[in-house]
Parts: C-alpha cells; structure tokens; sequence
C-alpha cells in the first residue's frame, strides 16, 4: 500500500471529523488552493483510504436505543459451518456489527433495537433459527459512555 503525506492524513482527520465539508472549506483550513485537495480526495477515494461517506444517526430518535453486546459461541467450528454462520448473520439487518473473535467466544455481535421485548423476539424468531450456535450470551449496555468512528491516524 503507497504511503501517504501528512496532507492527505490532515485531509483524512478533517473527513472523519465532519464528512460534509467541502474541498473549499478543507483547502481554507490547509491553507492550499481547492484543486490540490479536490485531487489529493479523490485519490484518497481510489486508492480506499476512504470507503465512503455516511451519516451517523441518532439511535434514539430512529428508535433503536437498546444496545446489546451479543456473544456466540458455535458448537462446530470447521470452515464450511464458519462461512454458514457468517452469511446467515450477515442477512439479519438487526445485526449492526459483526467480529469474529480469538479466545472463549468466536462471534461479537452489536444489535440496536426499540426494546427488551424486540431483542426477545428477534432471539426467538431470527438468532435461534441459524443452526451451530452452542452458546449465547447477551450483554446490555445501560449507559454509552463515549461512541466514535474515527482512527486516530
């Protein structure tokens, strides 16, 4: 992967912060004309420093404010049921996040939902359904202390 310059990281910093800035108002802050960082952009996008753009929502207004810290652990774990539960989990819109882990646990899932009784329903009616789950443990988050998408680069 080619290495990139201190303004490219500047100009990857100022995207994290606020991804709506425009290459005027990042050229102003840089104190460089807009077309250099309209290019120096654009090839960040090429090359996937950047993935895309998004918009961060707020969880209680889009009524998601359950979050649950949800732990699977599978009963079998060679590679045809791995790739099985993946795609299984990665087909649940619920699921917000998805990690495959090293240690007592092989997935972390994230969820967002309304409430209690929707995590128990969707226990019920989505999770249980996906074969090889060997043991489920949920964690709930009573108080979010701090939230971020930024690296620190």
């Amino acid at each position: 992967m080619e290495i990139i310059d201190q303004i490219d990281l500047k100009i990857l910093r100022i995207l994290q912060e606020n991804s709506k800035r425009t290459t005027k108002e990042i050229a102003e802050i840089l104190n460089l004309s807009a077309s250099p960082v309209y290019e120096r952009t654009r090839k960040l996008e090429k090359k996937g420093y950047i993935k895309k753009y998004v918009a961060i929502l707020d969880k209680r207004l889009i009524h998601r404010p359950v979050t649950v810290v949800c732990m699977v652990s599978l009963r079998y774990h060679n590679e045809g049921f791995i790739d099985k539960f993946e795609s299984q989990i990665n087909g649940l819109n619920e699921v917000q996040e998805c990690y495959h882990m090293a240690g007592k646990v092989d997935f972390f899932l994230k969820i967002n939902l309304e409430s209690l009784d929707e995590y128990h329903k969707f226990i019920r009616i989505k999770l249980s359904k996906i074969e090889n789950i060997g043991i489920l443990e949920s964690y709930f988050v009573l108080k979010e202390m701090f939230h971020t998408t930024e690296y620190c680069i």
